[in-house]
């Protein structure tokens, strides 16, 4: 993808691309759209294959926070930042310092936070050049729990659109990947009565899943083909693509996972013409950013999981949306997306805009 055609194609407003010679940091900042408030997204490290992968990758996460940010009615635009070099570099705070440094050359329109390949800790080290960083040790820190809890309530939701009741007594739950945000959704899963089918790379924290709420295990292979009620990817994106979308025996897709469709159009119509009612990842997954959000706007950790439970509704709002216009759950979460930028786009501005206070 050239430079601007990518830029132009998935209207980003700024794209800015970093370098520090003393740390050996190289990172692109991308900054999709601000009508809604400064852009926020969290800083990816990772040991993309090229510089044109990073560069896709930067553009995408970016848009999807404009509409995740939408969604869950949060003032945020949207952004997002990735370091190319390998995530589990041990000297990490050059590295990260630097970036903290043009993240504040940016004067506030983004804001960063923890991702794929960082931690609070990291985020620290950003705080040391900058203000414009949430996700702090010492604040929110760990947005899993609330992350968890907003998908927990966007199941719930599934569950009451396709079967009338929100209960999930009785009911299976696949769930792949057991990181921070599956851990806490098995959690919350076993406490509401659901039976767990459970799968993960990582042998050590499937058998801890095992021990403490009764799951059966089941191999990242062999994930796909279980037959269940409900599939929670929370592992990486793209896993619903042509080879696993024949062999899912689940009637509703809601996970914690980025970018779970690897084509949207084409694997969300699939995942219809099966009567897999899907649930748009980028709205079940918000309370990450509501944690977030909590820490720039001073919330207490239960106003926070207030907030996340309103994902219940969104969900089913983006259902009814989907109902009446008669399209796709995937196109139906943009549309609800996009009439919020619209609305508060189309605000009369009014002047003068300044002396601004505080």
């Amino acid at each position: 993808m050239k430079l601007f055609e990518g830029i132009e194609q998935l209207g980003h407003e700024q794209v800015v691309t970093c370098f520090d010679k003393s740390s050996g940091y190289r990172g692109i900042i991308a900054i999709h759209n601000t009508t809604l408030g400064p852009a926020l997204g969290g800083t990816r490290f990772w040991n993309y294959k090229n510089e044109d992968e990073a560069f896709f990758d930067v553009l995408r996460l970016s848009r999807g926070m404009t509409y995740k940010n939408a969604v869950a009615g949060l003032n945020l635009g949207g952004g997002k930042a990735v370091i190319i070099g390998d995530p589990s570099a041990a000297n990490r705070e050059l590295i990260f310092r630097a970036h903290g440094r043009f993240v504040e050359s940016l004067g506030g329109r983004y804001v960063t936070a923890e991702d794929v390949g960082t931690s609070p800790s990291d985020m620290d080290y950003v705080h040391m050049e900058t203000e414009y960083v949430a996700g702090l040790a010492t604040k929110s820190g760990d947005p899993s729990p609330v992350t968890a809890h907003g998908v927990f309530r966007s199941i719930e939701a599934s569950a009451k659109w396709r079967w009338g009741s929100a209960s999930l007594n009785g009911k299976t739950v696949i769930v792949q990947g057991i990181g921070h945000v599956g851990y806490y959704l098995c959690k919350e899963l076993h406490a509401a009565g659901a039976k767990l089918i459970v799968a993960d790379i990582r042998k050590d924290v499937v058998d801890t899943v095992v021990k403490e709420f009764g799951a059966t295990a089941t191999t990242d292979a062999a994930v796909y083909a279980h037959k269940a009620d409900i599939f929670a990817p929370c592992a990486l994106g793209a896993i619903i693509n042509d080879d696993t979308i024949p062999q899912l025996k689940v009637e509703i897709v809601c996970g914690g996972s980025n970018n779970q469709l690897l084509e949207p159009k084409k694997h969300g119509e699939a995942l219809a013409k099966r009567d897999i009612l899907y649930a748009p990842d980028y709205v079940a997954n918000a309370g990450g950013v509501i944690n977030v959000y909590s820490e720039l706007a001073g919330w207490s950790q239960e106003r926070a999981l207030r907030k996340a439970d309103e994902i219940f509704d969104t969900i089913l709002g983006v259902y009814q949306t989907a109902k009446d216009q008669g399209i796709h759950t995937y196109e139906a979460a943009d549309k609800v997306a996009e009439k919020r930028l619209a609305a508060v786009g189309a605000l009369t501005r009014t002047w003068p805009q300044w002396p601004r206070k505080g």
